[in-house]
């Protein structure tokens, strides 16, 4: 069944139906996501991050059906945005203008956060000179849940190796610098002996086989690293605090990431629920969308 023969023919789906009809599922999923309010990709699983999605999606629209009717199989071909983007020049709204230009997903809607590395900027977004083995990243979360983008959570951080590592590397290839792009690859585990966001879906990264700290030239790998998202221990440089994580330096504000994210309205459907993650380079998206 199709989502414009329930609205042609007023009849109603119910939710017991939908997970049953893959076809059907799959294009309510592909509709869902399209307004960012599910994560992709679309499997025609409709499991309970599609139903929490559907819910929202209805009480946006005021819509009070049950299951899918004729309104619900109506908005979702015909509504552009569910919650209408309100870009502006500040720098959550630059961020997202370059994600969306990436055509990286954005998770629209309240406590529905992206997770977002920019490497080589400030607090305020001004790229920095990127000097190897110091603190010079940013660990921000972003929430979009009325149509403007506000930043929530803003940290001092490095998605790159130490240059202990980068002379020392754990594997012969070289020390691993992730590859700028988005990854949905991250759960809430242990990193040793703290909570931190632990890698469960390979992901790529660099091998700086020449250990000159750059990726300029490098091969790519990709796979099952241990690229966790991690606390620093309160280091004053990077040195053994990274040998490839995306690593906050405080503990004290790394527990602060790990409670806001762990307040979004995916993660108590299941708390194996897999966050994305967006790495981006500063000088790009200075250059891309200026201030």
């Amino acid at each position: 069944m199709q989502l414009n023969e329930i609205t042609a023919n007023g009849q109603t789906i119910s939710l017991e139906q939908l997970a049953k009809d893959t076809q059907l599922a799959e294009q309510v999923q592909i509709n869902l996501f399209r307004l960012g309010l599910l994560d992709p990709p679309a499997d025609g699983k409709f499991g309970r991050f599609s139903t929490q999605a559907l819910n929202y999606f209805q009480s946006l629209m005021k819509i009070s059906e049950a299951g899918i009717g004729s309104q619900t199989s109506k908005a979702l071909l015909e509504v552009k945005e569910a919650i209408p983007l309100k870009l502006g020049n500040d720098l959550a709204s630059r961020i997202i203008k370059y994600l969306r230009d990436k055509r990286y997903f954005v998770a629209l809607g309240e406590k529905r956060y992206n997770i977002v590395y920019v490497e080589g900027a400030s607090a305020d977004g001004t790229p920095n000179a990127d000097t190897q083995n110091e603190w010079n990243d940013r660990r921000m979360v972003i929430e979009i849940a009325s149509g403007t983008p506000k930043i929530v959570g803003n940290w001092v951080a490095t998605t790159e190796p130490g240059t202990f590592f980068i002379k020392h590397p754990m594997n012969p290839n070289g020390a691993a610098r992730i590859a700028f792009g988005q990854y949905q690859a991250w759960q809430v585990g242990t990193h040793k002996d703290h909570e931190a966001l632990v890698q469960v879906v390979p992901i790529t990264v660099y091998r700086d086989r020449n250990k000159d700290g750059f990726r300029t030239g490098d091969s790519t790998n990709n796979g099952l690293f241990g690229i966790n998202q991690h606390w620093g221990y309160d280091m004053a440089k990077v040195d053994r605090a990274s040998a490839g994580c995306l690593v906050g330096q405080s503990k004290q504000r790394h527990r602060e990431f790990m409670a806001l994210i762990k307040k979004d309205a995916r993660y108590p459907l299941n708390n194996k629920y897999i966050y994305f993650t967006t790495v981006i380079p500063g000088d790009d998206l200075a250059k891309t969308f200026p201030a």
